[in-house]
């Protein structure tokens, strides 16, 4: 060597501080169960029975439309050889865990209301989620979502959620777990911090552990793609959250809006919404942000099978499309569309899971020293182990059904609802 190692101690002291910082930034993928969908439903109209009505109409509808395997697979598109299955795990999955993750919306499916009103239904939730939470009936994952920052509507989102928070704390004595708050039309990074600030004195007032309160953001206004100085907007709105962001939630219609669509391209598969959920992977990739496309705002009208069929083709190939592109959850407006959500999630799992497992098991065993070549790259290996735990956790797939040995796949346990 030319160079003494002392020499070069300088380099290796700034290589580990650009490594340190890359890692503080991009700390990998969050870790933990993620939910398949959120559910909206209007403050106004939630009750403690709200997860399991969604469940029952949904179930009524799958047996009413689609008594059996054929008429099933017909509806959604599924090989013959795998319908019966996925039946039988919607079917299951309605019926004990139909809503996996539900936001109590008090912004555009609320509306603008006087404050009194507003407080009163405020009061109408915390007695309906202390009621379902008491019986074990509140989905896995819950939350509200409050008012925009960016259209004058701060102060009532402040005080929705002040006024929510206090009173469940002296109807429980605690906050349920999974609790998530959704951030709507983020334009600003700016709005973002001062939602976080705010957070920090919420928690303090009501004696919560710092940094409980997370949210998520939805990005459905073009200055969240790309900000007035012509920057990718996302990344600072990451950062501005302070380590609040859980996830970031595609918004189709108030995007494509902006963007000058007329109504009927307004559309989650529209090429212009492709753009914007490239721009957001690119983004947080590796950040610990999860990512969650937007809605179908197509429902059935009546229970008549040309509506009803119409509603889940078009749901259930938006729920592929969202799939194809690498997201795996996305709202569900109505009841309709939970067979439509889980038919399509679960023939995703399903289609080629012993192929999936092989793979898995095959590199596994040749990195233990057994017989095998290896034509996949740990990279992928690492996408195929992520989506037999995504199968598991939604109730695709049985747990039992993993390759050994266990500790290469360590799925999360399933969930118990209204922990």
């Amino acid at each position: 060597m030319n160079l003494s190692v002392p020499s070069t101690d300088d380099l290796s002291a700034r290589v580990s501080a650009v490594r340190d910082e890359h890692r503080r930034l991009f700390p990998g993928g969050a870790s933990g169960r993620q939910p398949v969908h959120t559910v909206y439903v209007p403050a106004d109209r939630f009750s403690r029975t709200t997860p399991a009505d969604f469940g029952a109409e949904a179930l009524r509808l799958l047996n009413t439309h689609t008594p059996g395997a054929g008429s099933f697979g017909g509806a959604f598109g599924l090989d013959p050889e795998i319908a019966g299955l996925v039946r039988e795990r919607v079917a299951a999955k309605l019926a004990h865990e139909p809503i996996e993750d539900v936001r109590i919306d008090f912004e555009d499916g609320y509306g603008v209301r006087p404050d009194a009103e507003e407080d009163g239904h405020v009061a109408q939730v915390v007695e309906a989620v202390a009621a379902a939470y008491q019986v074990k009936g509140l989905p896995h994952y819950w939350g509200l979502r409050v008012k925009s920052f960016a259209d004058g509507g701060h102060e009532r989102a402040m005080r929705t959620l002040d006024v929510f928070l206090t009173a469940l704390r002296e109807r429980l004595g605690r906050l349920p777990g999974g609790f998530t708050i959704t951030f709507p039309k983020v334009v600003a990074p700016e709005h973002v911090a001062l939602f976080a600030e705010y957070l920090d004195r919420l928690e303090t007032a009501l004696g919560l552990p710092a940094g409980i309160l997370r949210f998520e953001v939805q990005v459905e206004t073009t200055e969240a793609i790309v900000d007035r100085d012509g920057r990718v907007g996302l990344r600072a709105i990451a950062e501005a959250a302070g380590g609040r962001m859980t996830a970031a939630h595609f918004g189709v219609f108030d995007y494509t809006a902006a963007l000058g669509l007329p109504p009927e391209e307004q559309r989650l598969d529209h090429p212009a919404c492709d753009f914007a959920r490239h721009v957001m992977q690119v983004t947080l990739a590796g950040t610990g942000i999860r990512l969650s496309d937007g809605s179908t705002n197509v429902i059935p009208r009546n229970d008549g099978p040309d509506e009803v069929n119409e509603a889940w083709t078009t749901h259930a190939a938006h729920v592929r499309h969202s799939l194809r592109h690498g997201f795996y959850q996305g709202w569900d407006l109505h009841p309709a569309h939970l067979p439509s959500r889980y038919a399509a999630v679960y023939a995703y799992h399903l289609t080629g899971v012993d192929d999936v497992i092989g793979r898995v098991r095959a590199w596994h065993e040749q990195a233990a020293g057994r017989d095998g070549g290896v034509l996949d790259e740990p990279a992928t290996i690492k996408a195929l182990v992520a989506r037999l735990r995504r199968a598991v956790d939604c109730g695709a797939l049985d747990q039992s059904a993993l390759p050994s040995p266990r500790r290469h796949l360590t799925p999360s346990p399933a969930p118990v609802s209204g922990r």
